[in-house]
């Protein structure tokens, strides 16, 4: 059966302008004109075949049919605004922005895992190492490296000044990782000029910087008293990922985070010729705006990540 309904624009357009008592302050509201507002009414009464204001010189009313309509105008717009929000907040999603280290290395490829458990939750997923803004950037959540706000960090370790957030009000952090930094090269290079038994044979071998870490190598070779050790070599590439491509290829031996190399399953590929690796002054953490950080969805990413290292 056919339903007979009054034209919807023409009910936002009452119910507005009697909530206000103002044709004006309605347009405002529905970014129309007053006039707009006028004819949408005008539209109604006639479909109503009643009036539902007194026109005064400055000001309207509400005629004694247009306040029992108003009413129920109110409950049935309250009732559809309520379903839609409902409706709404059944569809889980999350955006996350992650670092292209981790991501490019091995974290984007276990990302179909995630998607497989939680089919019902529509993954966004990013890459970038700049500072969050959660609100302009449209992020829920975001996987970075460096260092939290009011707390010390021993300057003795290498440092990582890398900016998470451009603002913390409201942002929380929770641990992921703590980082740690080693040499890693190929086997064939090892081969190639001979096994490494201290910090001083790293001195036959070409080193591998990465200019957006710059203090891994000094900071490691601070730690094992290995200052004087400079290399055969110096190539600087522009970040962790190409560094471990070079290394992998036999171009020289690189100093990167452990959680860059250890889940991307390169034993064969990469190998450590130091047991030692050195904890670097700040850490990998998850951030969010709080309430976001707090939710279910944002708690089972979490659960996921610490499982995959």
């Amino acid at each position: 059966m056919k339903r007979n309904l009054p034209p919807l624009l023409a009910l936002r357009a009452f119910e507005a302008a009697a909530r206000h008592l103002s044709f004006s302050k309605a347009g405002d509201e529905l970014n129309v004109t007053q006039a707009a507002v006028s004819r949408q009414i005008k539209i109604l009464e006639t479909f109503l075949n009643h009036s539902l204001f007194n026109r005064l010189t400055r000001q309207v009313e509400l005629t004694p049919f247009g306040k029992s309509y108003l009413a129920a105008a109110t409950s049935a717009l309250d009732m559809v605004e309520q379903a839609t929000r409902e409706i709404l907040t059944q569809h889980r999603s999350l955006a996350v922005s992650v670092l292209p280290s981790i991501g490019s290395m091995w974290l984007m490829e276990r990302m179909t895992g995630f998607a497989c458990a939680y089919p019902e939750i529509e993954m966004h997923i990013s890459s970038s190492m700049d500072p969050v803004d959660f609100k302009r950037h449209n992020i829920d959540l975001a996987v970075r490296l460096g260092k939290l706000p009011g707390q010390t960090y021993n300057p003795s370790l290498p440092q990582i000044d890398f900016k998470m957030v451009e603002d913390w009000s409201d942002v929380g952090a929770i641990h992921l990782w703590d980082d740690f930094i080693a040499p890693v090269c190929s086997p064939k290079l090892l081969e190639k000029f001979g096994p490494i038994e201290t910090p001083e044979d790293l001195n036959r071998y070409c080193l591998i910087y990465n200019s957006r870490r710059p203090d891994c190598w000094s900071g490691w070779l601070k730690a094992n008293d290995a200052c004087a050790v400079t290399g055969s070599g110096r190539l600087e590439v522009s970040h962790s990922f190409i560094a471990a491509k070079a290394a992998r290829e036999g171009l020289g031996i690189a100093c990167l985070s452990s959680i860059e190399i250890d889940p991307w399953g390169l034993s064969d590929k990469l190998v450590r010729p130091f047991a030692s690796h050195v904890r670097s002054a700040g850490a990998y953490y998850l951030l969010g705006l709080r309430e976001r950080l707090a939710a279910p969805d944002a708690k089972l990413f979490h659960d996921w990540l610490i499982a995959q290292y």
